[in-house]
C-alpha cells in the first residue's frame, strides 16, 4: 500500500532495462509513492531494452544518455531539471557492464583496455554524475543519491573479476562525495549491496545460479528480491533516512554477517557422506 513517502519529490532513475531491472522495480515504486521522475539509459540498451513500456506506466519522459559522457551527464540533468520543474531530489545510479565478463575472461587474462572500460562504465559514471549535477546546483537540499553495489567490492567471488574493483571503487566514491555533498546541500549519498538477484545482468555472469542458491541457503532471510531492494531505495529516498550518508548499506538477507549455516552444514554433510 503507498504511504505517499515521495509526494512532491522529483528524481532520476538510470539503467532501467526491462521488468527484472532493479532500476525499474524502484522507477514503479517511486511513481507509486508519488514521486515524478525522468528515466534515463545509454541509447544502446534502450534498443535493447523496454523502457518505453516502463515511461507509459510512470508517465515519466526519457532523456537517453551515455553515463560515461559528461556531455550527455550534462544533457541529462539540465533536461531533467527542465522536464521537472526544479532541483532534483534523489537520483538512482544502476549501472553497471564489464567486456571482460561477456567476453567470458578469467582473471588471470583480463583485457585492460576493457578492464578501464569497466571502471569508466560500472564506477566512474557515478563520480561523473555527482561533478555534474553539483556544477549545475542540481540538487536540493537533502536529496539523496543511491548507487547498486554487491558484496564482490569487499569479498573475493569467482567469476565477477573485475566487477569486483568497479563496486569498490563505486563505493569509495559515494563516500568522498557523500562527504563533499553533504558539507555543500546536505545531500546524501550511499550505495545498496544488494543479494544476488536474478536481473538480466546478473544472470549473465558464469556459475550465478550456484551462487544463488548457496547465498540463499547462507542467508537467515534468505536473498534479498528485487522488489524488497527497490522499497529500500525508497526509504532512502524519503526523508525518513535524512542522516544516513556515506554508507554502503547491506540488503541481504543477511549474507554478509553469516558464519556459516545449517543448510549449508547439512548440504556438505550429506555430500562427505555419499562419498564415504
Amino acid at each position: 500500500m503507498p504511504n505517499n513517502l515521495l509526494a512532491g519529490k522529483v528524481g532520476i532513475i538510470s539503467g532501467a532495462l526491462n521488468e527484472e531491472s532493479i532500476a525499474w522495480k524502484v522507477a514503479l515504486k517511486a511513481h507509486e509513492e508519488g514521486a515524478r521522475i525522468v528515466l534515463t539509459n545509454a541509447p544502446l540498451a534502450m534498443r535493447m531494452g523496454e523502457i518505453n513500456k516502463l515511461a507509459e506506466q510512470c508517465n515519466a519522459p526519457i532523456i537517453p544518455a551515455d553515463a560515461t559522457s559528461v556531455e550527455d551527464l550534462e544533457k541529462l540533468f539540465s533536461g531533467a531539471q527542465e522536464q521537472l520543474g526544479g532541483k532534483l531530489d534523489f537520483v538512482l545510479h544502476s549501472i553497471g557492464m564489464s567486456p571482460n565478463i561477456r567476453k567470458g575472461k578469467h582473471y588471470g587474462e583480463l583485457n585492460y583496455d576493457w578492464f578501464q572500460k569497466t571502471l569508466d562504465i560500472s564506477a566512474l559514471s557515478f563520480h561523473k554524475m555527482l561533478a555534474v549535477a553539483e556544477k549545475q546546483d542540481a540538487f536540493n537540499e537533502w536529496a539523496s543519491v543511491v548507487a547498486l553495489s554487491y558484496i564482490a567490492a569487499q569479498r573475493a567471488f569467482l567469476d565477477y573479476t573485475d566487477m569486483s574493483q568497479a563496486k569498490a571503487v563505486l563505493e569509495s566514491i559515494a563516500r568522498s562525495y557523500g562527504q563533499r555533498l553533504g558539507k555543500l546541500r546536505k545531500v546524501r549519498v550511499n550505495t545498496v549491496s544488494q543479494s544476488p538477484t536474478k536481473t538480466t545482468a546478473g544472470t549473465g555472469i558464469s556459475g550465478f545460479d550456484a551462487f544463488y542458491e548457496y547465498a540463499n541457503k547462507m542467508s537467515p532471510l534468505g536473498n534479498a528480491p528485487a522488489e524488497a531492494c527497490a522499497d529500500y531505495c525508497i526509504s532512502l529516498f524519503s526523508d525518513l533516512t535524512r542522516y544516513v550518508t556515506m554508507q554502503n548499506l547491506m540488503h541481504d538477507g543477511g549474507f554478509s554477517t553469516t558464519g556459516i549455516s545449517e543448510e549449508i552444514v547439512e548440504a556438505i554433510t550429506a555430500v562427505t557422506k555419499q562419498s564415504e
